[in-house]
């Protein structure tokens, strides 16, 4: 998923209505945090390009994303 900003426009919700909390209350279709979805219209651009970025760190490290639920390996 890929965020145009230009100078003078606010970064767009990465919100793609995949809508699901993880244990840890991590969106599992966007990658935010409920604080900062909930944040994200109050947020200035500078606050929604953090969001973004983090929530694309979490997304792309998705098989550490709740280690209360790793993923199931068929060979045990």
């Amino acid at each position: 998923m890929s965020h145009v900003v230009t100078e003078t426009s606010m970064p767009a919700s990465p919100c793609n209505r995949i809508c699901c909390l993880n244990h840890s209350d991590v969106c599992l279709g966007c990658g935010r945090t409920l604080l900062e979805i909930k944040d994200w219209h109050t947020a200035d651009k500078q606050q929604k390009l953090e969001i973004l970025q983090q929530a694309q760190l979490r997304l792309k490290a998705r098989p550490q994303f709740d280690i209360r639920h790793p993923e199931a390996n068929p060979s045990e």
